[in-house]
């Protein structure tokens, strides 16, 4: 599916809630919004953006959407993920959320990322199929692009999260809400 380009003119709040990856290819490509002196405001315009760093605004346009048709690919619907689960192939299934939600609910294959995980993954297999999962798959792609930026290139994320998985899948499992949510 081919996306239009965003709106230069809207707010980078509504192009971030469109493009999730936008925050993360504005930083990789052009060094905007990872830092203090290059931050933006999720009030400012894509357009003022681009004229405040001397930035081609179709370019920038282009490479956030380029970025968030790479990110879908990294991502698993929960019924995609169901039928992983209960395929013979080896699959490692890792929770990224905090050991108090882990322990409350939890995808039954699924292990706690702790730094004795990662050292673990990256001595193991490189080519293992891994699968990492958060609340509600706001930050799950952070982790994807770290685990395959130390070679885990077949790292992918839970769309939606162990929510949408309690959602579509396995409704015993019990939903529950942050209040950061």
């Amino acid at each position: 599916m081919t996306h239009s380009l965003p709106d230069p003119d809207r707010s980078m709040k509504a192009l971030l809630a469109d493009y999730p990856s936008a925050r993360r290819a504005l930083f990789a490509a052009f060094h905007i919004g990872g830092c203090q002196s290059c931050a933006f405001s999720e009030e400012d315009s894509l357009a003022k953006i681009c004229r405040q760093h001397e930035l081609d605004q179709e370019e920038v346009c282009q490479t956030i959407v380029n970025s968030h048709q790479e990110e879908q690919k990294l991502l698993l619907s929960p019924q995609d993920f169901h039928e992983k689960t209960q395929s013979p192939l080896p699959l490692t299934v890792i929770d990224t959320r905090t050991r108090e939600e882990h322990e409350a609910v939890k995808i039954r294959e699924s292990i706690l990322l702790t730094e004795n995980t990662l050292s673990q993954l990256s001595t193991e297999n490189t080519e293992q199929e891994i699968v990492l999962y958060d609340h509600q798959g706001k930050s799950v792609l952070d982790h994807v692009s770290w685990f395959r930026g130390h070679g885990l290139k077949k790292t992918l994320a839970l769309a939606g999260g162990i929510d949408a998985y309690a959602k579509e899948v396995d409704s015993s499992l019990p939903r529950y809400r942050l209040e950061m949510d």
